[in-house]
């Protein structure tokens, strides 16, 4: 519940509007039971433990880099589902990434993340549980996030929307706009919706080909929206917001990391602000889309044509880095159970 929607809720029930803001502020210290908090009354407790519950995540696995000290959790939510939620530590602070669905039905052949397809999207507080408690359980303070996990933000609209109210609220976990990536692999007429709403924060369009033919290999979504019609959404968007565009751009073996698409590529941008963000390819076991070699040369030809490029810092590569792998990896070990198959044998980075 947002902060009003609890206030609304409590007078129904005939307790004063202020509690909520006492309850509000537990719920963001990340209490597990309605008895820690302290403050209210014995009798409205125990009408919360009635009426209400807390969605509390389980670490089903957890990760932590020895390079870089990138932690990878396995959340198990109420129904036995698992999500994956990333925290990075950069010298500008410590970002989050986190999920939006679990699994995921966009198809993308480079991501570990739709294998399996698309089981449900995630509730507005399982998506603030990622952000919640990683920070407590690594005890590193958050001050970013990235919608980049699990899913298609864009597919799970409302939730999305109402989780950036809740996690930018003053008595919560009071996180800019400006602090918040969302990625969207280009659903044009959400994109257009978002534009409308004139929020603050960036958003990172996951383009990963200059033309159709390739894009609609990779990705799925191109064949319904082309990359004519998804650039034309994003200059509508710049229009709308002066908010300039990330394009996330994953380079592939032999697919997309020529210097005639580095050429399509600063062609389609030219004009317009933003920039484009190349991503070395993590190995996905279950594809035949391997990492690029051409990264550097890559980024040379687009900016020989005026593109501005980075090129994303590798975290986390001595463990399940990509997208998806770690539940991948947790969802086969359970079927080879059930089929009274051995357990894989744990990684030496796991932490039970």
């Amino acid at each position: 519940m947002t902060l009003e929607e609890l206030t609304a809720w409590l007078k129904s029930q005939g307790e004063p509007g202020f509690r909520a803001k006492q309850i509000f502020r537990w719920i963001y210290r990340g209490v597990t039971s309605f008895d820690e908090m302290t403050d209210l009354s014995k009798s409205l407790r125990e009408k919360l433990k009635e009426t209400c519950f807390l969605t509390v995540p389980k670490v089903a696995r957890k990760q932590v880099s020895q390079l870089d000290g990138t932690i990878k959790y396995l959340w198990e939510l109420r129904d036995g589902n698992c999500i994956e939620t990333v925290l990075m530590r950069y010298k500008h602070g410590n970002t989050v990434c986190v999920s939006s669905q679990v699994g995921c039905r966009m198809g993308c052949a480079f991501c570990a993340s739709t294998l399996a397809g698309k089981v449900r999207n995630l509730t507005p507080a399982e998506m603030v549980d990622q952000v919640l408690f990683t920070q407590l359980d690594s005890r590193a303070p958050i001050s970013n996030i990235v919608l980049m996990g699990i899913g298609e933000p864009l597919d799970n609209y409302d939730t999305v929307m109402k989780f950036l109210t809740l996690v930018n609220h003053p008595e919560g976990l009071n996180i800019g706009m400006r602090h918040i990536s969302l990625s969207t692999c280009g659903l044009v007429d959400q994109i257009d919706k978002l534009a409308q709403r004139g929020l603050q924060l960036t958003l990172s369009v996951s383009l990963h080909a200059p033309d159709d033919e390739t894009r609609s290999k990779i990705m799925p979504v191109n064949r319904a929206v082309g990359v004519e019609q998804l650039i034309d959404t994003c200059r509508r968007y710049f229009e709308t917001t002066g908010r300039r565009i990330s394009y996330e751009y994953a380079m592939i073996d032999g697919v997309n990391d020529s210097d005639r698409q580095a050429d399509l590529l600063a062609g389609l941008l030219k004009g317009m602000p933003g920039h484009v963000n190349l991503i070395p390819l993590n190995d996905v076991e279950e594809s035949p889309l391997k990492p690029s070699r051409r990264v550097a040369a890559f980024q040379k030809r687009l900016e020989s044509h005026g593109v501005t490029v980075t090129v994303r810092r590798r975290l986390g590569s001595d463990i399940d880095a990509s997208c998806g792998q770690l539940r991948r990896k947790a969802m086969g070990e359970q079927a080879r159970e059930r089929k009274g198959g051995p357990r894989a044998a744990g990684r030496k980075e796991d932490v039970p």
